[in-house]
């Protein structure tokens, strides 16, 4: 009887999954509505930032030319000679790809990869959602809505670090983090790892994303931890061991702008605190700890984003496309609202605010207030989960991913999930987003 009831079920899953498939399609074709609008909004941002972009590109021209020894004190004493250049080494060996072209043919290149990367992690969350919610009985059409309607706020903000600021390092981050969080609910441990080093190795403040590791279950932590620690190592440690002076990039300081919600702490010098950097990074870390350990481990971005924006004494525009990819991962896998308006609320507080509040005390305070409180939610409000099952069952969708829930450790695995599904299977819904 057992045996029957599960190919039932199989039987009604793949039936769903197939007509789920075609959810959103643009006739015959394979596009999808939601991702022609969203490509339409990119095309539009794209043109408004492109007239005035490219503000940081000569960081990146100038450290891929240093790393390679084109220009006298780089190669494996970059950072100790250059200190200013925050930026990790597989950014600039990225930037290295637009250097054959003419300059201005390279940078105006890179600014399109970059603003296609943002799209392309568009997909993938809302395929990784898809993946997350099968069998939870979740409308397609209606995860693809809050795709879209997160999307149209996220895109204004990743234009704002791609094209305006063609900040690479930034992108590469989230690029990463976002492949990383695809890896971590199909079970992928290893991938897990080599993609939040990665995104080490690309810009360092991205450390404060490794408490995703802690979601994968608990036999696959040494692994994933000793495949970060050995990824991060072979990026920067010859730098290190080359020249000791390298240590001295990790104290670079920065002015502390009048807007910086650092002046509300009482840190009203001219330059970063001595301690800014390391509770920057601690309080990180920490709010992601505990996200996971709360269960809520789509949390993670955006907390480690927040930690960022209230302790940082810089206020760039270009830093809250880390605060929209946290609450887009949010908004599409934390819950399931019919309006991502977490998204919404950050685009206009932040954004807004920088647009239209004149006050630099006002602006560091609304800064402050909205970390705090996105924090807040995402830690302790209640999660909005599928009220059905697909074959009419109640759902029972846990926050945490399904290898973790079930004791499996590895992408490889086949066992039923809580909610009657077989995890570990091909999933025929990873292409609808």
């Amino acid at each position: 009887m057992r045996n029957a009831s599960n190919a039932s079920n199989a039987g009604a899953a793949s039936a769903v999954d197939k007509a789920a498939a075609h959810v959103g399609r643009i006739g015959s074709s394979p596009l999808r509505w939601h991702h022609a609008l969203l490509t339409l909004w990119t095309l539009v941002w794209f043109i408004v930032a492109e007239r005035h972009g490219g503000v940081s590109w000569h960081y990146l021209k100038r450290g891929e030319q240093l790393l390679f020894d084109q220009v006298p004190g780089g190669g494996l004493a970059l950072y100790a000679n250059h200190p200013e250049l925050q930026i990790g080494p597989v950014s600039f060996l990225v930037a290295g790809l637009f250097a054959p072209f003419p300059s201005v043919l390279g940078e105006k290149l890179a600014e399109a990869a970059m603003s296609g990367l943002g799209l392309y992690m568009l997909v993938l969350i809302g395929r990784t959602a898809a993946e997350y919610y099968r069998g939870t009985g979740i409308n397609h059409k209606r995860l693809q809505q809050r795709v879209l309607i997160a999307g149209l706020a996220f895109i204004p903000m990743w234009v704002e670090v791609s094209v305006r600021f063609a900040h690479l390092d930034d992108v590469l981050a989230l690029f990463f983090t976002t492949l990383a969080v695809r890896s971590l609910v199909r079970g992928n441990a290893t991938a897990v790892g080599v993609f939040l080093a990665l995104a080490v190795d690309s810009k360092p403040w991205a450390v404060a994303f490794l408490p995703l590791l802690l979601a994968l279950p608990k036999p696959t932590w040494l692994r994933s931890c000793a495949v970060v620690i050995g990824l991060v190592a072979v990026a920067w440690l010859p730098f290190y061991l080359s020249n000791m002076n390298t240590m001295n990039a990790a104290h670079f300081t920065i002015p502390n702008q009048a807007a910086s919600s650092l002046r509300w702490f009482g840190a009203t010098g001219p330059v970063t605190p001595w301690w800014d950097r390391p509770a920057q990074m601690a309080l990180g870390l920490g709010l992601g700890a505990w996200a996971v350990r709360r269960g809520r481990w789509p949390a993670v971005v955006l907390l480690a984003a927040d930690a960022r924006i209230v302790l940082d004494p810089s206020v760039y525009t270009y830093y809250n496309a880390s605060v929209l990819l946290g609450t887009l991962i949010w908004d599409a896998i934390g819950q399931c609202r019919r309006v991502p308006w977490v998204s919404w609320i950050a685009l206009i507080t932040l954004y807004g605010s920088a647009l239209f509040v004149p006050s630099d005390s006002t602006r560091g305070l609304i800064r402050l207030a909205f970390a705090v409180g996105s924090a807040a939610y995402v830690l302790f409000s209640s999660m909005r989960l599928p009220r059905q099952g697909r074959l009419g069952r109640k759902a029972e969708v846990s926050a945490r991913v399904p290898a973790q829930v079930i004791g499996a450790h590895d992408r490889n695995y086949t066992v039923f999930a809580p909610s009657g599904r077989l995890e570990g299977e091909a999933d025929g819904l990873s292409g609808q987003f």
